[in-house]
């Protein structure tokens, strides 16, 4: 399942959450994002329960996106007991990311 954060859920979803969490910083007018999105849906689909991933407009969210440093996307951060465990800028293969949040990718 993939999640939808935003400034308003964040510490919530994110900061608060008992499994990694994987956050795709995006925007719908950026290439690689489009790039990307399908392989961090794949890994969403394939992970169940074990770890959140989800997706956070930085158009729509600018605070969170400043918080954490975005300037280019994708970036993508791996949120551990709500500590940043893992940033990745670029595009990233599906493997790699499920290595970083620690599950095991089909």
């Amino acid at each position: 399942m993939e999640y939808t954060f935003t400034d308003a859920n964040f510490q919530k979803e994110v900061l608060e959450a008992e499994v990694p969490v994987l956050v795709d910083f995006w925007a719908p007018w950026c290439g690689p994002c489009r790039v990307q999105g399908p392989i961090i849906e794949e890994l969403a689909g394939e992970i169940g329960a074990s770890a959140k991933i989800g997706k956070l407009n930085v158009d729509e969210n600018m605070d969170t996106s400043m918080k954490y440093g975005v300037m280019s996307i994708p970036t993508i951060i791996i949120f551990k007991k709500g500590e940043i465990a893992a940033k990745f800028v670029g595009v990233k293969e599906k493997d790699e990311l499920a290595k970083a949040i620690g599950v095991a990718s089909a």
